[in-house]
C-alpha cells in the first residue's frame, strides 16, 4: 500500500507530527510525507490512503493573512521561533480548493492546535476533513488533533501520540486475516 502524507507546517510541528504519523504507518507500505505545495495531483493518485494535516490558526485553516502574521511572529526580536523552509508557500486551504476529484479514496485529517478545549482553540482538522470528503474521499478515522503549547512548542509525547494514530491507521487499513 502507498500513503501519502500532506502538510502544512509554519514552525515545524505539524511536519514532525507528519513525520510521526509516517513511522506508524510505514508497515503497510511505502510511505511518502510531502508539505502542501508538492501534492500534485499526480502525487495524490499515486496514493491508496492521503493523510493531511495543517496548524490551526484563527480556529481554523489557515489563510494568506495568518500566515503572513506567522512569518512575522517568528521575524520579531527574540522570538525562538524559526520557520519551515515552506512556509510562505500555499496552504491546505489553497490546496484543497484546486485538487482533483478522487473515487472513495481512503483519507484522514489531522491538525496541531493550542492546548485546550477545542470550542476554545478551534481545530483545522474538520475543515480539512470536509474538504476531503468534498472531493470523494472516505475518511477512515475521526479527525485528530496534537496539540502545541503557549510558545508554538509541540508538547511532550505528542510526536509519539502521532506515531500511534499512523499506527492504528495502517491497523484498520489491514484486513484481519
Amino acid at each position: 500500500m502507498h500513503a501519502l502524507i500532506v502538510y502544512e507546517s509554519m514552525y515545524g510541528n505539524t511536519h514532525a507530527v507528519a513525520e510521526g504519523i509516517a513511522g506508524g504507518l510505514r508497515p503497510l507500505g511505502e510511505v511518502r510525507v510531502v508539505p502542501v505545495h508538492e501534492a500534485t495531483d499526480d502525487v495524490v493518485a499515486w496514493a491508496d490512503l492521503v493523510v493531511v494535516g495543517a496548524p490551526t490558526h484563527v480556529h481554523g485553516l489557515t489563510r494568506a493573512s495568518t500566515r503572513k502574521n506567522a512569518i512575522e511572529r517568528a521575524a520579531q526580536p527574540g522570538s525562538e521561533l524559526s520557520l519551515e523552509p515552506d512556509a510562505e508557500g500555499p496552504g491546505v486551504r489553497d490546496w484543497l480548493g484546486s485538487l482533483a476529484k478522487v473515487d472513495h479514496k481512503p483519507g484522514a485529517a489531522f491538525d496541531t492546535r493550542a492546548e485546550g478545549p477545542a470550542l476554545l482553540t478551534g481545530r483545522a482538522s474538520g475543515s480539512i476533513a470536509s474538504g476531503l470528503r468534498h472531493h470523494g474521499f472516505k475518511l477512515v478515522a475521526k479527525p485528530e488533533s496534537f496539540l502545541v503549547d503557549k510558545q508554538s512548542k509541540l508538547v511532550a509525547g505528542e510526536a509519539e501520540r502521532a506515531s500511534q494514530w499512523g499506527a492504528r491507521l495502517a491497523a484498520d487499513l489491514v484486513p484481519a486475516s
